[in-house]
C-alpha cells in the first residue's frame, strides 16, 4: 500500500498567512525523508479554509526540494482553468520532477469559489468533463485539441513536449455518483475523502470497479483514501485529539462548502450534495462531525494497521493519504504524530 501525505495550509485564525506557509512548508519537506511515498495539496481560493490557490507552483517548489517522492495535484480543479494552461503547467513539472508527477483533477464545490471567477456551478460537469479529455489527450500527444460544448480549442502543440508517460498518474476526485462514474469512463485512478460508512463506500467503489473494467477491459487500480490521521503512543491522546481536530476540520468544510445551504438544489451536476444538504440540517453538523471523525483512520500504530486492515477487508485494496496538519492542530504535535505514522505505520502498511 502506497502512504501519502495532503497538505492544506489551512489558517486557524490565530497566525499570519505567512506564519502558517513556513510551518506547512517545514511538514512537506519532511514527507521525503520520512519515507512517505507521496506528497499531495489541495486547491481553493479566498478563504482560509486552505490557501493553496496554485498548486503547480507549490509542486515545483518542492520538486526541488526533493529527489524522489511522488507530488499529487490533489487536485487542479477544471473549471477554474483554461485546459491547455493545464496540460503545459503538468507537463513543465514533470520536467521538474523527472516524471513524479501525479496529475489529480477535480470538478470543485463551493459556490464563493465560482462565484468570485464569475462561473456558473451549473455548467461545471461538461466543463470538467471536456477539460479532462482535452488535458488527457495532450499528456499523451503532445497536442491539444477539442471542438466541444464549452471547450474550443484548436490544434497546437506543447512545448516543451511531455517528456513522460503519463499512464497510471492520472487521478480524478470522486465524492459524487457522476463524478465515480467520470473516473471510470476516462480510465482515472480515483480518489476519495473518508466521509461514509465503509458499507456505502465499498458500494461505490465496487460500482467504479465495475464501471471501469467495462470501459477498459482492464482492472481498475486500488482507490487512494485520504484521511484525517492522528498517530500517538497514547490513544486515549489519539482520540482526544482526533475528536477535536478532525471534527473543526469539518465544521471548517461545512462552512466552505456551505454544505447546510439550499443551493445546491437548483444547481445542475450537484444533486446527491443536495441530498447531503438535507441530511446535515436533519442530523445536526455537530452529530455529523463525530461520525466524520469516526470515518478516518487514527490511534495508536497498532490501532491505525488494525484499521487499515478491517477497511481493506470491506472495500479492498486501497492506497492512503493522510492529512497531519489541519484546523489549528499545534504543529509541534502534528510533527510527531506525522513522524511516529511514519515510523511505525509506513514499513507495515507497504506490506498490506
Amino acid at each position: 500500500m502506497d502512504c501519502g501525505i495532503h497538505m492544506l495550509f489551512q489558517n486557524p485564525g490565530n497566525m499570519t498567512d505567512l506564519a502558517v506557509y513556513d510551518a506547512e512548508l517545514a511538514i512537506a519537506k519532511l514527507a521525503e525523508p520520512l519515507g512517505f511515498d507521496s506528497l499531495w495539496c489541495v486547491e481553493h481560493h479566498f478563504t482560509d479554509y486552505t490557501m493553496c490557490p496554485d498548486v503547480t507552483q507549490f509542486l515545483s517548489y518542492m520538486a526541488g526540494q526533493t529527489s524522489k517522492i511522488k507530488l499529487g495535484t490533489g487536485a487542479v480543479i477544471l473549471p477554474w482553468h483554461d485546459p491547455l494552461r493545464v496540460a503545459e503547467e503538468i507537463a513543465l513539472l514533470d520536467y521538474y520532477c523527472k516524471g513524479r508527477t501525479i496529475f489529480g483533477m477535480g470538478r470543485g464545490l463551493a459556490r464563493i469559489e465560482y462565484d468570485n471567477f464569475r462561473l456558473d456551478m451549473s455548467k461545471s460537469r461538461v466543463q470538467f468533463d471536456e477539460s479532462a479529455e482535452m488535458i488527457m489527450t495532450a499528456l499523451k500527444t503532445g497536442f491539444a485539441e477539442y471542438d466541444g460544448e464549452v471547450i474550443k480549442q484548436p490544434r497546437v502543440e506543447i512545448r516543451p513536449r511531455p517528456p513522460y508517460s503519463f499512464d497510471d498518474r492520472i487521478y480524478s476526485v470522486a465524492m459524487s455518483p457522476d463524478s465515480i462514474d467520470a473516473g471510470a469512463n476516462m480510465g482515472t485512478t480515483i480518489m476519495l475523502f473518508m466521509q461514509k460508512p465503509l458499507d456505502t463506500m465499498a458500494v461505490e467503489i465496487n460500482r467504479y470497479r465495475d464501471l471501469f473494467q467495462q470501459k477498459h477491459n482492464a482492472t481498475a487500480p486500488p482507490v487512494l483514501c485520504i484521511d484525517f490521521v492522528v498517530c500517538d503512543d497514547n490513544a486515549d491522546r489519539a482520540e482526544e485529539m482526533a475528536r477535536k481536530y478532525a471534527a473543526d476540520y469539518f465544521h471548517t468544510a461545512a462552512n466552505h462548502y456551505e454544505m447546510a445551504g439550499d443551493h445546491f438544489e437548483g444547481t445542475s451536476g450537484y444533486n446527491s450534495y443536495a441530498e447531503a444538504s438535507k441530511m446535515l440540517n436533519d442530523v445536526g453538523v455537530d452529530a455529523v462531525a463525530q461520525a466524520f471523525v469516526d470515518f478516518q483512520i487514527w490511534g495508536t500504530p497498532e490501532q491505525i494497521l488494525d484499521k487499515a486492515v478491517a477497511r481493506k477487508q470491506v472495500i479492498g485494496d486501497f492506497k492512503m493519504s493522510g492529512c497531519f496538519s489541519f484546523a489549528g492542530m499545534p504543529y509541534d504535535y502534528a510533527t510527531k504524530s506525522m513522524s511516529l505514522f511514519a515510523e511505525k505505520c509506513i514499513p507495515e502498511l507497504h506490506k498490506l
